[in-house]
């Protein structure tokens, strides 16, 4: 056992350190947290059902949607802000790859995304 004299923030902190004991994989006994699920969002499009746009627009990394941009039938240009997902702290806009015309709109303002998630689609 290796003993160390810690400071942080002006506190002084003696800890002691077993050698050996760190496998680099957590133990059999440590509790795990189980993935929570990401609530299913329903379509927010005035569109009518089958109206899926040919191009899909997907989620490039987890995050939550901080606010929305466009809305389902406005015409948007390669490269203008769709909407902007925040993903460790990091706003990132999420924008039109191609010109077209929004299809609809699977998301909407707080919901949580996965990677890969359908976020909107256009013609």
């Amino acid at each position: 056992m290796k003993n160390y004299t810690i400071t942080v923030n002006g506190n002084v902190y003696e800890v002691s350190v077993e050698e050996g004991a760190f496998t680099g994989a957590p133990s059999a006994s440590a509790p795990k947290a189980a993935p929570k699920a990401a609530p299913k969002a329903a379509p927010k499009a005035a569109a009518p059902a089958g109206a899926q746009g040919a191009v899909a627009v997907s989620a490039p990394m987890p995050g939550k949607i901080l606010a929305v941009k466009a809305s389902a039938g406005q015409a948007v240009k390669k490269g203008d802000v769709i909407m902007v997902l925040e993903a460790m702290k990091m706003e990132n806009d999420i924008v039109a790859p191609q010109d077209g015309t929004i299809a609809t709109i699977n998301v909407s303002v707080g919901d949580s995304v996965e990677p890969g998630a359908a976020l909107a689609t256009m013609n």
